[in-house]
């Protein structure tokens, strides 16, 4: 199983590790996935907000660091007992709006919720990627992806399964019942 080569309380660089995977291995051990890319964000202001769409934190969200931080313990602890988390955060900016010291403040948070977690003896496992600036006017591309040379390939047939959901702007913001608002008017 994958999650079992990972530290149980991490935050990490997502590097090897594909999203779906990473899903798949979440809902195999029966742990919330939480998922957010958050590619168009140009800010820390809106690194937030994307978050707390993709992981439907209550509309009182106060849209800063230590709000993220409650959100992701203390509320979600209230609501009962968990079995585990893990988080992926896709396409982190880095641009004047959102630095390296905006990015570990952001880290730092997670960091401090996956100590929350280990200290009640629950996984928080947290994967992350950069996104680079090819220019100023902020086009962003993964910073592990590079073009592949061109080559004639052959057409493959098509696969008659599904091996999984295909991880895209268009894919749901998240894909676990990690509705805090509901959390929040239960407790």
């Amino acid at each position: 199983m994958l999650l079992q080569t990972v530290r149980p309380n991490i935050v990490q660089a997502i590097r090897a590790y594909r999203v779906d995977d990473l899903m798949r291995a979440a809902q195999d051990a029966g742990h919330h996935f939480l998922y957010a890319n958050v590619t168009e964000a140009q800010s820390k202001q809106e690194v937030l907000e994307l978050i707390a769409q993709a992981f439907l934190f209550p509309a009182h969200f106060g849209k800063n660091l230590d709000a993220l931080y409650d959100c992701m313990t203390d509320l979600v602890h209230k609501a009962g007992s968990q079995r585990g988390f893990v988080v992926v955060l896709e396409q982190l900016p880095d641009n004047r709006g959102f630095d390296r010291e905006a990015r570990e403040q952001l880290l730092d948070v997670f960091r401090d919720a996956a100590d929350f977690w280990a200290e009640r003896k629950i996984p928080f496992r947290c994967f992350y990627s950069f996104a680079v600036s090819h220019s100023d006017n902020t086009a962003w591309d993964k910073v592990a992806e590079t073009p592949a040379p061109m080559a004639e390939a052959k057409p493959k047939p098509a696969a008659k399964t599904s091996s999984g959901p295909s991880f895209s702007a268009n894919m749901p913001m998240m894909s676990s019942a990690f509705d805090t608002a509901m959390w929040l008017n239960a407790a």
